[in-house]
């Protein structure tokens, strides 16, 4: 009835009778509105609702969630608030369970199965300058998209590495906080992925079970003393879910401590319980209005063995900039005294002071595929600019001319198309829309180089009210 295999259905009448099942099921099928998360360095609530209404996209605060919006339909990844990184479209339940972390300013992070970076860029907002974001996807392609969105929202505060979960494990008892979004069956997937349905099955579920036991014990290394663990899936099934808890309390035994309590109200939709020291959260697509998903939290306790290790460099990636360099990057950000500045290969980029020596770690240790903000390449001692430089949320925007662009143009501009060079100062410009940075154009006579990167252009246009658009 509900184009949801059996078994399924069979699992919610056994386990919350049939009422449930079919409230459950009926909201599996329907469209959920968009849950927006703000970049709160770059904008506000309300400054981001404004913006999408000028693209003719409507948004209203989230009832619950802090710094978030819900949108009903509109072609979002055309907006030019997107290409700002303004927003990062985050599922209300992804959302939640990482405010339920704990994350303060100035923490250590490990965001241990982060592609595609929703979690990531919250954590990056919540740590601040102070703080420091590693995160890491294990699969290449899905790596590199992470490290888009990182750039896009421009804290500057995350290390985006491609390690499997021993190797991150050799930072022992290195962060505050350790989130392991596993891979899992994706039951809470089935309302918006076909593939997720059709690929299901008993073997791949007890699979997912046995990685999600390795990557926790792993990441349980890394975590240090009365530090915190977050654990969550987007599926519905006991193995994955409390059977993986029961298993990892079974292993980590008397080091696993109660985290704080986090009270939930109960207009919010979300089933809270308890599985030993771990607090649970279950998110139902029919009670929370979001998809599928399921998180714990607990504490490694303030006794437990070991000591912080950071092991040794087995390779000097990074090459500090000379005065002269380091004196042409300091003008192009507005806090240079916050920050370091150094080559990796033939690129230069930033990193707050506050980390920079976590950063040469593990960029000496594990693949690093995107650190900090790249901020360009020198020649003749004037910097060309990484793209990247421009969503920077630290760029002083006056460090070479600004060009402001309409509607039409600031689009041709986020699909790479051509421009017109007269509305260009001669060499690098800086290009806003509605004032705010979107990228680099460097206008050379009467031709004009469009510098916004290629994997983050913008595709094609939907019609209005169409929210798939493909960028």
């Amino acid at each position: 009835r509900y184009s949801h295999p059996q078994w399924l259905a069979q699992r919610y009448i056994d386990a919350h009778g049939y009422a449930f099942a079919e409230q459950a099921l009926a909201a599996n099928n329907a469209d959920a509105p968009a849950c927006l998360q703000v970049n709160t360095l770059k904008t506000t609530a309300d400054a981001l609702m404004a913006s999408l209404h000028a693209d003719g996209i409507e948004a209203e605060p989230h009832p619950w969630l802090p710094d978030a919006l819900l949108c009903h339909g509109g072609n979002l990844a055309a907006a030019r608030a997107f290409a700002d990184g303004w927003f990062y479209v985050q599922d209300a339940a992804a959302h939640c369970a990482a405010l339920v972390s704990g994350v303060q300013p100035g923490m250590r992070v490990l965001d241990a199965c982060a592609a595609p970076g929703g979690k990531s860029t919250l954590y990056a907002s919540l740590v601040g300058s102070e703080g420091l974001v590693v995160a890491n996807e294990i699969d290449r392609r899905r790596a590199q998209v992470l490290a888009d969105n990182i750039r896009r929202w421009g804290t500057g505060n995350v290390v985006v590495t491609t390690a499997d979960a021993a190797r991150m494990a050799e930072f022992e008892a290195w962060y505050d906080v350790v989130a392991v979004d596993a891979p899992c069956s994706g039951e809470g997937m089935f309302r918006k992925d076909d593939a997720a349905r059709g690929e299901w099955s008993e073997a791949n579920v007890r699979l997912c079970a046995s990685r999600q036991d390795a990557i926790l014990r792993e990441a349980w290394r890394a975590l240090r003393p009365g530090g915190t663990l977050l654990y969550s899936t987007c599926t519905f099934n006991r193995t994955e879910d409390e059977g993986s808890l029961e298993r990892f309390l079974a292993w980590a035994g008397d080091e696993v401590a109660e985290a704080g309590e986090f009270p939930l109200a109960e207009e919010w939709g979300i089933l809270g319980g308890r599985v030993g020291a771990f607090r649970t959260f279950r998110f139902f697509p029919h009670r929370a209005e979001g998809e599928g998903f399921f998180a714990a939290v607990a504490r490694k306790a303030p006794d437990a063995g070991g000591r912080s290790r950071t092991p040794r460099q087995r390779r000097e990636v990074l090459v500090a900039a000379d005065k002269a360099a380091a004196a042409e990057l300091a003008r192009w950000v507005e806090e240079p005294a916050a920050m370091r500045f150094a080559a990796a290969g033939d690129t230069l980029y930033g990193w707050y002071a506050a980390q920079y020596d976590a950063v040469r770690s593990l960029s000496g240790v594990l693949p690093v595929i995107y650190s900090g903000v790249a901020m360009g390449q020198l020649f003749k001692g004037r910097l060309k600019p990484d793209p990247a430089l421009a969503l920077f949320a630290g760029l002083r925007r006056d460090a070479v001319p600004a060009t402001e662009l309409g509607a039409e143009e600031a689009l041709r501009f986020l699909r790479k198309q051509d421009l017109a060079a007269g509305p260009f100062a001669e060499g690098i410009n800086l290009v806003t829309a509605h004032g705010r940075a979107l990228g680099f154009v460097k206008r050379i006579g009467a031709r004009v180089n469009n510098l916004y990167p290629n994997s983050l252009r913008i595709l094609r246009q939907q019609p209005s009210g169409d929210a798939d658009a493909e960028a």
